[in-house]
């Protein structure tokens, strides 16, 4: 079983955007979290989220930092605000019934951390929201192909890129 969620929230510089993969202990999923654990690479360094020191979220829950570190704000954004919102939206996820026998379970966490981020608060909001609708999104098999399809005949745009004509 390998599921995968994707969830966006927020605005701006403080915005989350999550991208996470599920899968069981005795799966491929478990390989993939061990290797990148022990494998980091220059500003990029894998760690297990926690709720606090020494109280990993369960399922545990690897958070691989989208981009390199830039500064001391962004370094506590990725390390604080945005690891505490991913541990807390997890344990919402738990705590929401979403997830099943997590003791067997991993979760893979890939979280964009803007270096331009300067509200820590609003960034542990956004994560904890992004990180719930990730998980949520990745159990309810989110967006559907009906979904992606009226997506589509509407337009393809992110916060980052609209093409030209649009009127978003």
């Amino acid at each position: 079983m390998i599921l995968i969620g994707e969830s966006f929230v927020g605005d701006g510089a403080n915005a989350a955007h999550t991208n996470i993969v599920l899968g069981r202990k005795d799966g491929p999923v478990a390989s993939a979290w061990a290797t990148a654990l022990a494998t980091p690479s220059a500003g990029h360094v894998p760690f297990v989220t926690v709720l606090r020191p020494s109280v990993p979220v369960k399922p545990f829950t690897l958070f691989v930092s989208k981009a390199a570190p830039a500064g001391e704000l962004h370094e506590k954004a990725i390390w604080g605000s945005a690891q505490a919102g991913l541990a807390q939206g997890v344990a919402d996820a738990l705590a929401e019934g979403l997830l099943e026998d997590p003791d067997n379970l991993l979760i893979i966490a890939a979280v964009w951390v803007n270096p331009a981020v300067h509200d820590l608060d609003e960034s542990y909001r956004n994560q904890r929201d992004a990180a719930l609708g990730a998980v949520r999104a990745a159990v309810e098999g989110t967006p559907t192909v009906e979904d992606v399809l009226k997506a589509a005949e509407a337009g393809a745009y992110n916060p980052f890129y609209t093409p030209p004509g649009d009127s978003r």
